[in-house]
């Protein structure tokens, strides 16, 4: 009876590994409870090689084509490359799903180009079937909008730009 228990429990944590994966998620928690003194608590999370290969690889190419391209010209992509850098960021404070409007078919709360007041919500971060507003930090204007409608977001990603 356990062997089954067991072998079930780990086809549950191969697809929980599966979904970490599919949507590019870095960590994953999960309590699995099979009555009132049996359950199985599941944290998965792994190391996103992202960060690594970013610093690595422009490091490599300035080095080299800073003589033969402009400082300016160089400077330019960096911006787009890491918008988490940029001082008017809001980031995510969660992990979930991101909504631009408040229901399907209503207006988006923010586009680029809108003036934003302290504690406006800019969109919502869904997370567990919780819908969580997120608020402007400060008065500002949308200059980037860095998330799509539906979209699933990590901890501490780039949503806005404010300036």
């Amino acid at each position: 009876m356990s062997e089954k228990k067991t072998e079930a429990d780990v086809a549950f944590i191969k697809a929980l590994a599966e979904l970490l994966q599919e949507n590019d998620l870095t960590e994953l928690e999960v309590m699995r409870e099979y009555g009132d003194d049996d359950s199985l608590q599941v944290r998965i999370s792994r190391v996103v090689p992202v960060a690594a290969p970013a610093i690595a690889a422009p490091a490599a190419p300035v080095a080299h084509a800073a003589p033969a391209v402009p400082p300016a010209a160089s400077a330019a992509p960096e911006m787009p490359e890491d918008p988490a850098a940029h001082p008017g960021a809001v980031t995510s404070p969660m992990v979930g799903t991101v909504y631009m409007q408040a229901e399907p078919g209503s207006d988006p709360f923010i586009s680029v180009g809108t003036a934003v007041k302290e504690g406006d919500t800019l969109l919502i971060v869904e997370a567990m079937k919780t819908m969580n507003h997120i608020p402007a930090p400060r008065a500002g204007t949308v200059k980037r909008i860095l998330v799509e409608d539906g979209a699933p977001v990590e901890y501490g990603a780039p949503l806005v730009i404010l300036e």
